[in-house]
């Protein structure tokens, strides 16, 4: 089988190594419109910081024999009849199974003064490699900066900014930040914890215009304010990648719209990742889209031709100097529900937990919380919460492991997930190590547990140490 896939990203890397797996009767082509080998989005964050260099982050799994990768290579259409692309050099490309991880693009809003496809000099957008280059480049010299945008991605920028030592301030025209995940209460939490670490929000924000020169950047807003810095990045979000995929008659809504085996309207052509519409949910998250791609590689490769997506419960991370982060689920409060919440200001700590039927279906932890493992580790496995619920509030042990206190590997079920992102349990780590993996870089080479965001590189260091100085319980295979 002849497969092409068109995207060279988080996604469409993770699906090649997955087909490459598979064995040598499937044929592995990748094409990518961005110049460089793939590389972890989640990361670009630390990059802009200047913790991490861009080889760091590069994305290496599906470099190599078994796959035919071509960074730089731009399709431009699908012709579903003939089976073929064409790419912006006029080669034309054949394909049994067509997959499409295309992504997804910033969103730039409609202000006066700015314009996607010429934006002005000291401004930039956040979201690829190039566009953290330019930051970089802009904020070399820089003391003040603006950030557009107060969700995930905007909090992102704003403290790789700050860790420069750049005095930042973020603009969102929401009354709260991270409005998505958040509610008024963790967010007014956040917005002092942001303040110590030199970012400033304006919140209920509405920006207006752009105007930039050589001296800098002023953002006006719609209440007569401006507001002046040496840079602005606009982080307002992003759009699924879908005009290939409209172009070519396939259904598209907000994304490439697919069924369950992650095929589109073509049978012969699937998406994944950013790009993919599933029961109407487009997630734009990493675990889904490594997900996505390991159903595709199943089907495809004959090893369950009827393998399902069933999306899993997604918990939100932002982990930084400064910032402990976790939001998973719904904040909005059904009838008989139980809703518990604990505030702390001063030491910038916020837990809210939603209960429906002694389960937890939603969940806010900020701050330095010990049992925020255990509340994930609630939430995901659809457990029990435990009748004192004031423990997971405030952190009292409750006979619940954490999953990320590496102190305590010890006392973690092997069903414990501890990478979210790969969906990597306990288990996995111990019967690797008993397989022979004596370090952490060789655990994560045979498991990928700290490959997406790395919020569980404690947890997988603390368990492998664990395992270097006692002798582990067995697990069963």
């Amino acid at each position: 089988m002849n497969v092409v896939i068109v995207g060279y990203g988080m996604a469409g890397s993770r699906l090649a190594a997955e087909l490459r797996d598979r064995g040598p009767h499937i044929k592995v082509m990748v094409l990518g419109a961005e110049p460089h080998r793939a590389y972890n989005r989640i990361m670009l964050s630390s990059v802009l910081a200047g913790k991490v260099r861009e080889r760091d982050v590069e994305i290496t799994e599906a470099a190599g024999h078994g796959i035919d990768l071509r960074p730089g290579v731009a399709v431009t259409a699908i012709d579903p009849a003939a089976r073929s692309v064409t790419t912006a050099a006029g080669d034309r490309i054949e394909y049994d199974h067509l997959v499409l991880a295309t992504g997804s693009r910033a969103l730039i809003p409609p202000l006066s003064g700015l314009d996607r496809e010429h934006l002005p000099e000291r401004v930039a957008v956040f979201r690829t490699l190039d566009d953290c280059r330019r930051i970089i480049t802009t904020a070399s010299g820089a003391r003040t900066a603006l950030v557009l945008g107060g969700g995930l991605l905007g909090l992102e920028a704003a403290r790789g900014l700050a860790a420069r030592g750049i005095a930042t301030q973020v603009v969102h025209a929401v009354g709260h930040l991270m409005e998505r995940q958040l509610d008024p209460g963790a967010s007014a939490v956040l917005v002092r914890t942001l303040a110590g670490i030199g970012i400033t929000a304006h919140l209920d924000a509405m920006a207006a215009s752009v105007a930039a020169d050589a001296e800098g950047v002023t953002l006006g807003l719609a209440d007569g304010r401006e507001l002046r810095a040496d840079l602005l990045v606009v982080a307002c979000g992003v759009r699924p990648e879908t005009g290939l995929a409209s172009d070519a008659g396939l259904a598209v809504e907000r994304g490439v719209v697919v069924d369950d085996h992650m095929r589109t309207s073509d049978p012969h052509i699937s998406a994944i990742g950013d790009c993919a519409q599933h029961e109407g949910v487009v997630s734009g998250l990493v675990a889904p889209a490594w997900e996505q791609a390991r159903i595709v590689a199943r089907v495809l490769g004959g090893e369950d031709p009827l393998a399902r997506y069933r999306p899993l419960p997604v918990v939100t991370r932002l982990k930084a100097a400064g910032i402990d982060l976790a939001a998973m689920g719904t904040s909005m409060v059904a009838e008989g529900a139980e809703e518990l919440s604990f505030t702390d200001p001063v030491r910038g700590t916020y837990a809210k937990l939603t209960i429906v039927g002694e389960r937890l279906t939603g969940a806010i932890m900020l701050g330095d919380n010990p049992s925020v493992g255990a509340v994930i580790q609630l939430f995901d496995r659809g457990a029990p919460v435990p009748v004192d619920r004031r423990a997971l509030l405030l952190g009292r042990a409750i006979g619940i492991p954490a999953t990320t206190q590496a102190e305590s590997p010890a006392l973690m079920p092997d069903a414990a997930t501890v990478c979210q992102c790969n969906t990597v349990s306990k288990g996995a780590l111990v019967r690797c190590w008993r397989a022979g993996a004596r370090s952490v870089d060789d655990v994560v080479a045979a498991t990928r547990a700290t490959t997406g965001c790395g919020t569980c590189r404690d947890a997988v260091e603390g368990i492998v140490d664990w395992l270097s100085t006692v002798d582990a319980p067995e697990v069963a295979a």
